[in-house]
């Protein structure tokens, strides 16, 4: 998904939502520095001379246009690319999934960043099947979330996928359709993801 060299995407230089959705460098990172001495001056001193209506990170600006939030982010990229869908079934199947990739991932937020990681993280994997169950049955044989049609969704839920693939890593193997969708995903977008290569400071170990 190509963007326009006019725009400038601000975020922290962590692992976000907008690391997948941005397949191409936008512009600034408003980094933060390294652990534990994180420094939030350098968003900090902008925060509120952007002109943005509610200012967070991640934010991207293109032209008069101003956006924060993540996923409107994405869908404002996606409109500019007919990345939403184009049919009615389409655009219901965009809608449900980025609705339920939501859902999981706040599930596997607070259990990453509970103090109680360890206790919880037992009952996180007991239902994960169950949840990555619902997903292979939603994708079924299509090659992508809405259908056939690569749209916005897909980079939502190859995020999550591989988050949870990242947590526990043979989560996905009883999902061949899953596995070759984010093989699919990852043949189409080849840069962010050469693990191997191009160590990344969110990657995970070889084993």
């Amino acid at each position: 998904m190509s963007c326009e060299s006019s725009m400038v995407l601000g975020y922290w230089d962590i692992r976000g939502v907008s690391a997948v959705s941005t397949v191409e460098p936008l512009g600034q990172r408003d980094g933060r520095g390294d652990a534990p001495d994180y420094d939030r001056s350098q968003w900090l001193d902008v925060k509120f001379k952007l002109d943005l209506d509610f200012p967070n990170l991640p934010y991207l600006l293109d032209g008069k246009n101003k956006i924060t939030q993540s996923n409107a982010i994405l869908r404002y990229i996606a409109r500019k690319h007919n990345m939403c869908g184009e049919t009615e079934e389409e655009k219901i199947r965009v809608d449900i999934v980025e609705n339920q990739v939501m859902d999981f991932r706040i599930q596997l937020i607070k259990l990453c960043y509970s103090s109680d990681h360890e206790k919880l993280k037992p009952q996180y994997l007991e239902q994960l099947p169950g949840q990555l169950k619902q997903f292979s049955m939603f994708l079924g044989k299509f090659s992508w979330f809405a259908g056939e049609k690569l749209t916005y969704v897909d980079f939502l839920t190859y995020d999550i996928l591989d988050q949870n693939r990242i947590f526990e890593p043979k989560c996905l193997d009883e999902f061949p359709n899953l596995k070759a969708f984010m093989c699919r995903f990852e043949v189409m977008f080849p840069a962010p993801f050469s693990y191997k290569k191009h160590r990344l400071p969110w990657t995970p170990q070889d084993p």
